[in-house]
C-alpha cells in the first residue's frame, strides 16, 4: 500500500510536536497512518487506503465510527449548544443510566478523561479512609497522574515523579490475592485500585475466583476496592465487568465506550463516599468540561443502542474470531497464546499462557509487530503494539471476521 501522505504529514508532524504524535502509542516507524474517515468498522486514510479497524480509537467505539445515533444525538445537542458550565438534561440522563447498569453506582460524578477519573477517586478515598498507600497490579494502567506512574519499588523515579508522590503507591502481581492481603497487613493503605481485566499489557483475564477474594480481603481489612473500568465498563457487559464477575466494588471509574466517541470519563461509587466530594463535604474535584452536554448526549446513544442481545452477538464474533486465529497458530505450529475476555483480545507471541505482567512482557514484540505491518499492508489496522488490546465492535459482521481470521492465517506463514 503507498502511504506517502502519512509519512510526509507525519515529517512535517515531528518537528511541531514530539515524536509526531499526540499520544505516544500512536507512534511507529516508518510512519503512522493519517486517517481520514471512519465509517462502521473500517477506516481510510489520507491516501485512499481502506482498513479493517481492530483498534477502535483503543476501545471506546464498540458501535464503530460514525454510528447514525450517535451523530444525531450530537447534531442535536450542538444546535442547543456545546457547554454550559451548568446543570444539563443530557447529563442528568447520562448520570441516570449509568447508575441503572453499573452495580456500584449508587453516586456518579462525570469528568472529562479516565486519568481524571483516576486522579479523583484516589483523593476521595483518601479523604474517605485517612489513609494514604495506593496498591495497584504489575501491568496495570490507570491514566497519567503522577501517583499511578511510579511507585515505591523503583530504584530511578520517572522522570518528573517526586520520591514522595512514588513512596505512597505499591505494587502486586495481578491474579495473586495473597500478595495484596500482605501488603495491607503491612502498611497504611486506602485503597486496593486495579483493573478487573488488564487491558494495557495485553488482555489478561482473572483466574477463578481471584477478584471475589480481593474484595473478600479489602472488606475485612477496611480498605476500599476500586475498579478501573475505563475499557471494561460498557465494553464486556451492561454493567461492565463487576457485572460479568459478579463482583462489586466500592467505586470505580469509567471512560471511552461512556463517551460516544467523545473525550469523556466518570468516577462513582457507595453513597457514603461519594457524598464527601463538594460541595457536600470536603474532598475537591471540579472541571470545566465535566458533564459536558455534547459528551452526555453522545455517551447516552451509545448507551442506549448496546442491548443485552447486542452484547452476546458481539462477543460470540470476537470468539470465533480467537478460535480462528487459535486454530492458525496450531496449523503453523506456532507457540502463542490468544487471550481474550469479551470483544477484547490479544495475541502473545512465544508464551504459553499468559497470567500476569510478567508472562506477557516475555512475548516476542518483534513477532507482533512483524505481524502487525503485514496485517496493515492486508487492510487490517491492529494496536501498533504487542501490549496493547483488540477491539471488536458491533459493525465486525462475518465478511470482516472471515477477512481478519484469513489474513491473520496468511501472515503467520510469513512470520513463522
Amino acid at each position: 500500500m503507498n502511504r506517502d501522505a502519512s509519512l510526509k504529514n507525519h515529517l512535517i508532524m515531528k518537528n511541531i510536536t514530539p515524536g509526531g504524535v499526540s499520544s505516544p502509542v500512536r507512534a511507529f516507524d516508518p510512519s503512522p497512518i493519517y486517517v481520514d474517515s471512519g465509517k462502521g468498522c473500517r477506516i481510510k486514510d489520507i491516501d485512499g487506503n481502506e482498513y479493517v479497524d481492530l483498534c477502535m480509537s483503543y476501545g471506546p467505539l464498540i458501535l464503530g465510527h460514525s454510528h447514525p445515533s450517535v451523530i444525531y444525538a450530537m447534531e442535536r445537542q450542538m444546535k442547543k449548544g456545546s457547554v454550559f458550565g451548568a446543570p444539563s438534561i443530557p447529563e442528568l440522563e447520562l448520570i441516570s443510566e449509568i447508575s441503572k447498569r453499573v452495580p456500584c453506582a449508587e453516586m456518579v460524578r462525570l469528568v472529562n478523561s479516565g486519568t481524571e477519573a483516576v486522579m479523583h477517586t484516589i483523593r476521595l478515598a483518601r479523604g474517605f479512609t485517612g489513609k494514604k498507600g495506593i496498591i495497584k497490579m504489575n501491568g496495570g494502567f490507570h491514566g497519567s497522574s503522577d501517583p499511578v506512574l511510579s511507585d515505591n519499588s523503583q530504584t530511578t523515579l520517572k522522570k518528573g515523579i517526586t520520591a514522595c508522590t512514588a513512596s505512597d503507591t505499591y505494587v502486586a502481581e495481578y491474579n495473586s490475592p495473597e500478595q495484596i492481603e500482605s501488603m495491607i497487613e503491612k502498611n497504611d493503605i486506602a485503597a486496593v485500585l486495579m483493573e478487573p481485566v488488564l487491558g494495557n499489557v495485553g488482555v489478561i483475564p482473572p483466574e477463578k475466583d481471584y477478584l471475589q477474594k480481593v474484595r473478600n480481603i479489602t472488606k475485612k481489612e477496611g480498605v476500599l476496592l476500586i475498579f478501573d473500568e475505563v475499557i471494561t465498563g460498557f465494553r464486556l457487559a451492561p454493567g461492565g465487568a463487576q457485572e460479568m464477575y459478579n463482583v462489586t466494588p466500592d467505586l470505580c471509574t469509567m471512560g471511552k465506550i461512556m463517551g460516544g466517541g467523545l473525550p469523556a470519563g466518570a468516577f462513582a461509587g457507595r453513597k457514603d463516599i461519594m457524598s464527601l466530594l463538594r460541595p457536600e463535604g470536603p474532598v475537591v474535584q471540579t472541571g470545566t468540561f465535566s458533564g459536558n452536554p455534547m459528551t452526555a448526549a453522545a455517551g447516552l446513544a451509545a448507551l442506549k443502542e448496546m442491548t443485552n442481545e447486542r452484547y452476546r452477538q458481539l462477543n460470540n464474533a470476537t470468539e470465533e474470531l480467537t478460535h480462528s486465529m487459535t486454530d492458525s497458530l496450531h496449523d503453523h505450529d506456532m507457540t502463542a497464546s490468544v487471550n481474550r475476555v469479551g470483544s477484547m483480545f490479544q495475541v502473545f507471541f512465544k508464551v504459553d499462557k499468559v497470567t500476569n505482567a510478567p508472562c506477557a512482557q516475555k512475548c516476542n514484540e518483534k513477532m507482533y509487530m512483524d505481524l502487525f505491518r503485514r496485517m496493515l499492508d492486508s487492510g487490517i489496522y491492529m494496536p501498533p503494539a504487542a501490549l496493547e488490546a483488540n477491539f471488536t465492535c458491533t459493525e465486525h459482521g462475518r465478511p470482516e471476521i472471515q477477512k481478519i481470521a484469513e489474513e491473520f492465517g496468511k501472515n503467520l506463514r510469513c512470520i513463522a
